[in-house]
């Protein structure tokens, strides 16, 4: 199951709830859905983790955490999922959203002699955040939908194949 996998890689209630940095927040993570990895909590967390990872926004990982609690999500996954836009994957993706909102807007894009340094984008800031934002929310919001419900899919279909599975080996044990 999907959930064995999962587990395998993230570390415990336990050791998250008994750590001494995160007791300001200790009333806010009891909610055993952010705990559990069923289809639920999982799917919601690559809605919650996708949709901030493409967000343009300082602290990602707490605004995917602060999502993770209202939607009843897992949070480890959701807050883990952030890390999709890094340091490597950041200038790619945000040129993407950055072009996306472009053409839902209908402005003209900069040059493609874009440099993906920060002066360059202080300096540019004021002609390329309205498409920036405009595109990293609709992306933000398309990917997280579609992570949702491919997730949500994929999980249905593993149970189906295991119940299946098993039910073979059983007929053919009991024949």
């Amino acid at each position: 199951m999907p959930r064995k996998l999962i587990k395998k890689y993230l570390p415990s209630e336990q050791s998250l709830k008994g750590n001494p940095s995160l007791k300001w927040i200790a009333k806010y993570i009891q909610h055993p859905s952010l705990w559990h990895l069923n289809r639920k909590s999982v799917s919601r967390a690559f809605l919650a983790g996708i949709f901030c990872a493409l967000l343009p926004i300082p602290m990602q990982m707490l605004v995917a955490a602060m999502f993770a609690m209202m939607l009843r999500a897992n949070m480890l996954i959701s807050v883990s999922l952030v890390w999709i836009t890094n340091p490597i994957t950041m200038p790619p993706i945000f040129y993407f959203t950055y072009k996306v909102g472009t053409y839902l807007l209908g402005s003209e894009p900069l040059d493609d002699n874009i440099a993906f340094t920060l002066e360059y984008v202080s300096e540019q800031l004021s002609s390329i955040w309205w498409p920036l934002i405009t595109g990293s929310v609709v992306c933000a919001f398309i990917f997280g939908v579609l992570a949702y419900v491919i997730i949500n899919i994929l999980w249905i279909w593993q149970v189906r194949s295991s119940w299946s599975k098993r039910s073979s080996r059983n007929s053919k044990s009991d024949k």
